[in-house]
């Protein structure tokens, strides 16, 4: 698919511009009905499908582990994709075996994406990865990530993998604090944080969403969940120079260019996959 318009992206900041930090979780629904989607790629990141590919001993099978001498198959891991939109990386997540789950605070994207759940094509669009681990299910719910509704529709916190493409870069730069500690709070103590960074050729002081960011964001962000940040007049990151890591944070164990992207990201995009502190 090709990169959204100039005017999409134009009418999507201007709407939020409008709208004050912590009210514009409201305001997407708004876009869906207007059907100005910019973010809406049609299909899944490819860089997603890259990241398990390339990375086998991270992800490995996609069942928890099971007790010593129980014959039951043990429980599917579970992933979370805030922002998911119409759920196309959620789909993809469960042809690897997952059980995933789709967040979205608009009513529109949700019930778009629950259609596809029993679509006809739905196997032939997202074929099985994994041989005969089998296929996980989708769940989609709409709620703000930053609230604790959604946990009753997901079993819990606790997410083996979270995968976040554009959730961050549509946050006003007051919630990125918030995002972090969200992020530290709902991984599983041996999961991991999958972040496809985007947008990187953008500068930040352009504004948004989708708001230009940077990997030393993600760093800083990570390293102190919940920790204000500062930024310079470009609007880029001052890092904190002390070296000092929170008990919650998050460690970078690789990061990596995007061969494959949507074309809005091509040449830029960056992958980067994140877990708790390790003794």
């Amino acid at each position: 698919m090709a990169a959204p318009s100039t005017g999409d992206r134009e009418a999507l900041r201007q709407h939020f511009a409008q709208i004050a930090p912590d009210q514009q979780v409201n305001g997407w629904n708004e876009m869906w009905q207007k059907k100005v989607t910019p973010w809406d790629r049609g299909t899944p990141n490819p860089a997603l499908a890259d990241a398990f590919k390339d990375n086998p001993k991270v992800f490995g099978r996609p069942f928890q582990e099971g007790k010593i001498g129980d014959p039951r198959q043990p429980p599917r891991k579970r992933a979370l994709v805030p922002g998911c939109g119409k759920g196309y990386d959620v789909f993809l997540l469960t042809a690897y075996g997952y059980d995933a789950f789709g967040l979205d605070s608009s009513q529109l994207a949700v019930q778009g994406a629950r259609a596809c759940v029993d679509a006809k094509d739905r196997d032939h669009r997202y074929p099985l990865r994994n041989g005969l681990e089998g296929r996980g299910e989708a769940v989609f719910v709409q709620a703000d990530f930053f609230g604790d509704a959604f946990l009753a529709d997901t079993d819990g916190g606790q997410f083996d993998l979270i995968y976040d493409y554009t959730f961050l870069c549509a946050l006003p730069p007051a919630l990125r604090p918030k995002w972090a500690k969200r992020m530290s709070e709902l991984l599983a103590p041996t999961g991991h944080l999958v972040c496809l960074e985007f947008p990187l050729k953008k500068e930040p002081k352009m504004g948004g969403p989708p708001h230009g960011l940077t990997g030393e964001l993600y760093e800083e962000l990570l390293s102190n969940p919940g920790r204000e940040i500062g930024y310079n007049h470009g609007g880029y990151v001052c890092p904190d120079r002390s070296g000092e890591r929170a008990d919650d944070a998050l460690e970078r164990i690789a990061r990596w260019k995007a061969e494959r992207t949507h074309a809005a990201g091509q040449g830029s995009d960056c992958v980067s996959i994140w877990r708790h502190l390790r003794e």
